[in-house]
């Protein structure tokens, strides 16, 4: 999230649990990330620093890199957009300040 929220894409590099499922909603649902792939030897599925030089390389200066950081810049603006005063998320959180505040009154209050 934090990475979509600035405007950065990703490498994907799935290890365990539900890991791959996110890998494959950032790369190919979202398209915000390259997925990284192990390397098929003796080297117990390890990502070789070759192929982290060319996911790098992929982002900074291939055209599919040019689409994920297109992609990623406009899901940056449509978050910060709906973080201005009015939007979705900031009348979403303020209805749960609210809802916090109203809780802590009604707890000093001692009623339940």
């Amino acid at each position: 999230m934090e990475s979509i929220v600035n405007g950065v894409p990703m490498i994907a590099w799935p290890l365990y649990a539900e890991q791959k499922m996110n890998a494959g909603l950032l790369t190919e649902d979202i398209g915000v990330s390259i997925q990284a792939t192990a390397v098929e030897s003796d080297t117990d599925g390890v990502v070789g620093r070759e192929e982290i030089r060319l996911m790098v390389m992929k982002i900074l200066v291939d055209d599919e890199g040019q689409k994920l950081r297109a992609r990623t810049k406009e899901l940056k603006d449509s978050a910060a957009n709906a973080l201005t005063q009015g939007a979705s998320s900031y009348n979403s959180m303020s209805q749960l300040g609210e809802v916090f505040i109203q809780h802590l009154k009604t707890m000093a209050h001692g009623t339940r």
